[in-house]
């Protein structure tokens, strides 16, 4: 019979991913207890954001880990670059923001969590369980005082300050705490791929490309990781048709030789991400707050998912780092991580809405079809925008800097 067990600690945090772990790390390097809760029992999950924002570049700079870890497997992105009309044009440029490394860097995700969770376990204030699912809410007099996990030892009760959910769009915590959430936009599906990379094939980190900007690049080094974006259908009425009906739907957007999808031999060599768009309305109640994907979903355009994620949880660690280590966190500190990191993710969600929509073109057979965004117009029109666009995709609307000291180790 599995026994249960109970622990004690200031702040707990659902979720090893970008933002729980950043957060892990800035408040244990500050000298605050934290233990952070992963359902899985590795960082070795395909296809999720592996973009490295200038902003979080000079994160990991600020806390004096950038050299180390551009040591790491890399690709470097000076831009980001699209397909219209038969040619290609730069659609965000990062060469003149003011930070170190003006880059976007590709790199498999288990690496960066790998990374960081290294760092943060340096900490002896620092604890990381992997396999342990958030199934509860602990409550004290209508407050949360932390989370019940299930562990291949029995169920675990943490008990603590203040609970973290940063685990993801589909996140348990948020559900479980009664958070409202507002969708925006149409849900979209996107099948991600593996292509092999060859002699002749684009010069390109990172491409938006095809007639419609159906298909997305992103060089892994010795393969392609690819991404189709389904338009006019579902993912589940294309499995119907065959896998060589989707070969065909692919090639017409993608601007790899056809035989290359010869190498996607079945619906098994395919992953599929349902995008959608959305944001709680209130990311905290007492005791409990979220951050990252489970306070707003973002849509993979630009990659900017994993560099709010990262934001968020700067922000948050400049404001609980005190009162936590004073044991004075009351809701204002909670709500105003939700007013400092709102207006960013607001602003943000709004581009990507922009950069979703289409205008209608007329073909020439009759027929009407939908051409690239107006943002993706404007930009070829009015190439200096494309610095803009660096900036507002490589640093946010609101970059955040680490603020809270280092504690003692």
């Amino acid at each position: 019979m599995s026994e249960h067990r109970e622990i004690q600690t200031t702040c707990v945090i659902a979720g090893a991913g970008p933002a729980g772990l950043m957060l892990g790390l800035l408040l244990a390097r500050a000298g605050v207890d934290v233990v952070v809760a992963e359902k899985h029992s590795d960082f070795l999950r395909d296809f999720r954001g592996d973009t490295i924002h200038p902003s979080t570049l000079e994160v990991m700079h600020e806390l004096g880990l950038i050299d180390e870890f551009l040591k790491l497997p890399h690709t470097r992105a000076p831009k980001l670059s699209a397909e219209m009309g038969g040619k290609t044009i730069t659609i965000a440029d990062f060469s003149r923001l003011p930070v170190r490394n003006r880059f976007i860097a590709f790199m498999p995700q288990w690496d960066f969590l790998s990374f960081l969770a290294e760092k943060a376990q340096r900490y002896p204030n620092f604890r990381l369980i992997m396999q342990a699912k958030v199934t509860e809410l602990l409550e004290d007099n209508g407050a949360i005082s932390g989370v019940v996990v299930e562990t291949p030892e029995g169920r675990l009760s943490i008990h603590s300050k203040l609970a973290v959910g940063a685990d993801g769009r589909n996140s348990v915590v948020r559900e479980t705490a009664g958070l409202e959430v507002e969708s925006f936009g149409i849900p979209s599906e996107v099948v991600w791929m593996k292509l092999s990379k060859q002699k002749g094939d684009p010069d390109e980190v990172m491409g938006h490309a095809g007639p419609r900007q159906g298909f997305v690049l992103i060089d892994r080094g010795d393969y392609w990781q690819c991404g189709y974006v389904v338009r006019r259908t579902t993912f589940a009425d294309i499995r119907e048709k065959g896998i060589e009906a989707f070969r065909r739907m692919v090639i017409d957007v993608s601007p790899l030789p056809a035989e290359r999808m010869q190498e996607v031999r079945n619906f098994d060599d395919t992953n599929l991400l349902t995008v959608r768009i959305d944001r709680l309305k209130q990311w905290w109640r007492t005791g409990l707050i979220c951050i990252g994907d489970a306070a707003h979903a973002m849509s993979p355009i630009g990659g900017v998912g994993v560099n709010l994620a990262i934001q968020d949880a700067v922000a948050a660690a400049n404001i609980l780092a005190g009162p936590l280590s004073e044991k004075r966190l009351t809701d204002a500190d909670l709500a105003a991580i939700e007013k400092r990191r709102g207006f960013p993710t607001r602003a943000t969600q709004k581009l990507q809405l922009m950069m979703r929509s289409s205008r209608r073109t007329d073909e020439g057979d009759g027929r009407k079809r939908k051409g690239p965004p107006a943002f993706i117009r404007g930009i070829a029109r009015f190439p200096l925008l494309s610095h803009l666009a660096g900036r507002l995709i490589g640093l946010g609307f609101r970059m955040e800097h680490v603020r809270v000291k280092q504690g003692n180790l």
